[in-house]
């Protein structure tokens, strides 16, 4: 089994000096865990939360990442902009950036594919919105999307790589997959993995996202095929990301 991954994914809060003070204060205090953990930082903030996780076990994240090199891309930021900070892990794909900016699943497996030619480990997000479940078309609609979004990605690792199921219907909403839900997608999602990339796919990490907190998400993590969570809300306050790493153990 892979090692556990949480993903404290803070969307679009905290300015730089909340931050800087958040990663100072879990540099200090950060507790022992069996779960990798990765902090998702706005881009304004990346180098002071750099500066203060130096040394860390924790693992700087951004948010997402333009699927050019470089050039005329005003508010773009590039990969290797990304891992001069220091940025390891990325999200693409997020359902907010799905929604809200009309990324495609060719747009996400660009992006994809540019985190990797500069070492970076992107966070592939995929799932439904509830319509989509109400139909009873959720697992052919999600594995759909994640086989279009890794569309000739290769990988040598199986670190290399993490798939995020978030059910649109779950996220900020209050609502959260059940357990079983969550390994009934994972579960099928680790089947495409198994088909692209057969001598990895067992140790690569599938996480779930959709309101995860403290209460829940050692249930939803002890399922065969869940690795890891990407937890938005509730990554923001250290005393929740504590109880997280707690429950995870």
């Amino acid at each position: 089994m892979p090692q556990t991954l949480l993903a404290l994914n803070w969307k679009m809060n905290k300015t730089p000096t909340e931050a800087a003070a958040w990663a100072k204060r879990l540099q200090e205090e950060l507790p022992p865990s069996s779960a990798g953990l990765a902090v998702m930082v706005p881009h304004t903030a990346l180098s002071l939360v750099a500066s203060e996780m130096y040394g860390s076990s924790a693992y700087l994240g951004a948010q997402d990442l333009s699927q050019h090199e470089s050039g005329a891309y005003t508010g773009e930021t590039s990969a290797a902009m990304l891992k001069d900070i220091g940025v390891k892990y990325v999200i693409v794909g997020h359902s907010e950036r799905r929604e809200y900016h009309l990324e495609t699943d060719q747009i996400v497996n660009a992006k994809a594919k540019k985190a990797l030619e500069h070492g970076l480990v992107p966070i592939v997000c995929v799932g439904e919105k509830l319509e989509v479940r109400e139909r009873g078309e959720h697992v052919e609609f999600t594995v759909k999307s994640l086989r279009a979004s890794l569309e000739g990605i290769k990988i040598s690792q199986s670190n290399e790589l993490v798939i995020a199921y978030e059910p649109v219907w779950a996220i900020g909403t209050g609502k959260t997959a059940t357990s079983a839900d969550a390994e009934e997608m994972a579960q099928a999602l680790r089947g495409v993995l198994e088909q692209l990339y057969p001598e990895h796919s067992s140790e690569m990490v599938i996480q779930y996202g959709g309101s995860v907190k403290p209460d829940n998400i050692e249930e939803i993590c002890s399922q065969p095929n869940v690795n890891g969570a990407l937890v938005g809300g509730a990554s923001l306050v250290l005393e929740s990301v504590f109880a997280l790493l707690e429950a995870l153990g």
